[in-house]
């Protein structure tokens, strides 16, 4: 951090970095600042104009986003002049705008419609029949939708296609009050990353096809997690909802803001990940392809520990750290040998030089903090040696299942695959947003998930019954 100096905003002393844009240390100050074009990822453009503030020693308002701050800065966001400015540049937005807050997706998270509450325009001083219309429902690609008619042409989305994902799919289009966002002939909305611009528009103009008209907002629970479709473990936002009669569902990921790991933004493919937690769950344990309770296969896994001598546990990268530990703390008393030997989840061509690595597990470093080995040499020379495999949500047999062959198989999955089919006891396990846990991402970072999903027929997570195993181990008796 450079030089910091001292302003006053409304009356309150703070310090702010010297030469630092007045709006971001409003924002971070959590102080209330109306704006539509400026974004933290983003910076400045200075169109909108809704930053409006009032500073001493200027003979008009300034705007916030375009002005750095200096050392003795008086500030005020609040008072009848500055916010009756603020009140006509709102107008001035409103006067294209259609009136469909009942039917639009953004309803409760839109930026106008919080302004417009707070500014209290309940008369319209503009004839409905003189507003200019524009197309409704235009497909631009990658999920996403466009109403031209909602569009206050803040440019964010613009922006973020020339200077984030640098490939340019969007533009202005015509002039003055018929200017409009679109793509250029022939070249849709097609980025890895493109979905970001359902998240920075701060109306209604772009919406996610996938989401449209599943859910209002108010309804929905949020609660924070991490996306874990790779090792970069972006952060985000779970909103799910458990309606009546029916279970916790899941209707939507979003990225939130962690400039350590993820800044704003989050791929379109992690993002659209929420629907594995609900697609193809396995729900019915079973013993020699019998089904049966989730005590009785327990059970049946204290009975083979307590009698195979040559046991290998085969992990998962995308087991929480807390998961491997009590599973190592496990395998050291009873001698077990411990893999997580996984090079089915390296994708050489998924990666990327932004958010997106080849490793598509959330916490392959928990494996090198825990010293668990996960080389090709150790996993077979162990899987030679072994007679009982325990597998715990590792896929790498799915395409291998010749190496079980004349072994004995126990896997706890949480969802459905090729493995569970070899297994003579088969556990089903809560998923990844059903459990708490902490993950190691691929910059060593520490990350806690506190999940707050409630299904009605939660199933047991890893933890707890390698807990029931300890304790039935401790007690020697079944």
């Amino acid at each position: 951090m450079g030089e910091l100096i001292n302003i006053t905003v409304n009356g309150a002393q703070m310090q702010a970095a010297k030469g630092s844009l007045l709006i971001d240390k409003l924002l971070d100050e959590n102080i209330h600042i109306p704006h539509f074009c400026y974004h933290q990822a983003l910076g400045k453009d200075g169109n909108c104009r809704m930053c409006m503030v009032e500073i001493e020693g200027q003979k008009r308002p300034q705007i916030a986003c375009d002005t750095p701050v200096k050392d003795g800065m008086v500030v005020r966001t609040i008072g009848e002049n500055i916010e009756k400015v603020r009140r006509d540049i709102l107008e001035l937005e409103l006067i294209n705008h259609p009136i469909d807050c009942p039917t639009c997706d953004q309803a409760g998270e839109c930026k106008l419609q919080d302004y417009y509450m707070e500014s209290g325009f309940y008369e319209s001083r503009i004839n409905l029949e003189a507003k200019n219309h524009a197309r409704k429902r235009v497909d631009l690609g990658s999920n996403v939708m466009l109403d031209e008619e909602r569009c206050v042409l803040c440019t964010r989305c613009v922006r973020f296609c020339s200077t984030i994902t640098k490939t340019n799919e969007l533009g202005v289009i015509n002039r003055a009050d018929h200017s409009v966002i679109g793509t250029f002939p022939g070249r849709p909305l097609n980025n890895p990353y493109a979905m970001n611009v359902i998240d920075i528009c701060p109306v209604g103009a772009l919406t996610n096809k996938d989401f449209r008209f599943k859910q209002r907002v108010w309804f929905l629970e949020t609660f924070d997690a991490i996306c874990n479709g790779c090792s970069k473990g972006c952060n985000i936002y779970v909103d799910h909802r458990k309606e009546k009669y029916k279970d916790d569902q899941i209707f939507r990921f979003r990225p939130r803001v962690n400039r350590a790991v993820n800044g704003w933004f989050m791929c379109d493919e992690g993002r659209l990940s929420y629907t594995n937690e609900s697609e193809n769950r396995f729900e019915t344990p079973f013993i020699n392809n019998t089904p049966t309770l989730i005590d009785n296969t327990i059970t049946n896994v204290f009975k083979e520990l307590t009698t195979n001598k040559n046991i290998l546990f085969v992990l998962s990268a995308n087991l929480s750290y807390e998961e491997m530990l009590n599973v190592k703390n496990l395998a050291t008393k009873l001698n077990i040998q411990v893999s997580g030997y996984s090079p089915n989840t390296i994708d050489e061509n998924f990666g990327d030089d932004y958010l997106r690595t080849n490793d598509k597990t959330v916490n392959r470093n928990s494996f090198k903090e825990l010293e668990i080995n996960e080389t090709k040499e150790f996993f077979e020379m162990a899987l030679n040696n072994t007679s009982l495999v325990i597998i715990i949500e590792n896929n790498y047999f799915d395409n291998n299942t010749n190496l079980l062959k004349d072994k004995k198989v126990i896997s706890l999955f949480s969802h459905n695959c090729v493995t569970i089919e070899h297994s003579n006891v088969a556990i089903p396990v809560a998923s990844f947003y059903e459990k708490s846990g902490t993950y190691i991402n691929t910059a060593g970072i520490k990350q806690k998930v506190i999940s707050k999903m409630n299904k009605n027929n939660s199933m047991k997570t890893i933890t707890t019954i390698i807990e029931d195993l300890k304790s039935m181990i401790e007690k020697g008796t079944l």
